[in-house]
C-alpha cells in the first residue's frame, strides 16, 4: 500500500466518520495522557536536537520540531469538548469556543515559518563561504 493511497482512506475515513477525539465519552483520562506524552516527547527531541546536533540545517529541523510541539501542546490543552463555532443563531444557548487562542497559534505557526525560513537564508550564506555546516569548525575557522 502507497503512502497515498493510505493517506487517502485516512481523509476518506475522517471525512466520513467524523474522525475526532472525544475526551469525554473516553472511560479514562488515557487517550489525553497519551497525547501530552507525544507532544512532550516532539518537544524534546527538537530540544536535544538543537543542542546536541553540529549540523546547521539539523539544528533549522530540531527548531521546527520543537517549535510544532509547542503549538500541539497549546492547542491540546486549550482543547475542551462540548464547545461550539461561535456562531450566534437566535435561539441557540449553548457555550461557544474562544476563537482567540486559534488566531495565537495562526500567528505563532506564521511567525515560525518566516523564522525558518530566515534561518535557512542564513545557513545558504554560511554554506557559500565555508565547505562545511557543522558548527564547530565554522567556529574554529572564523576565530581570531
Amino acid at each position: 500500500m502507497t503512502l497515498i493511497s493510505m493517506i487517502h482512506q485516512l481523509l476518506s475515513y475522517s471525512v466520513s466518520h467524523t474522525f475526532v477525539l472525544s475526551l469525554e465519552k473516553a472511560a479514562s483520562p488515557q487517550p489525553k495522557f497519551v497525547l501530552e506524552a507525544f507532544v512532550f516527547a516532539t518537544v524534546l527531541i527538537g530540544f536535544i536536537g538543537i543542542i546536541l546536533k553540529r549540523n546547521l540545517m539539523m539544528k533549522t529541523l530540531a527548531m521546527d520540531v520543537m517549535s510544532t510541539g509547542v503549538i500541539a501542546f497549546y492547542v491540546l490543552i486549550s482543547a475542551r469538548p462540548g464547545l461550539f463555532t461561535p456562531i450566534l443563531t437566535p435561539g441557540r444557548d449553548v457555550d461557544y469556543a474562544d476563537p482567540v487562542p486559534q488566531a495565537v497559534i495562526l500567528t505563532a505557526i506564521v511567525i515560525g515559518f518566516s523564522i525558518q525560513a530566515l534561518l535557512l537564508v542564513g545557513v545558504m550564506k554560511l554554506s557559500r563561504d565555508n565547505p562545511t555546516l557543522d558548527t564547530r569548525e565554522i567556529e574554529q575557522s572564523h576565530t581570531p
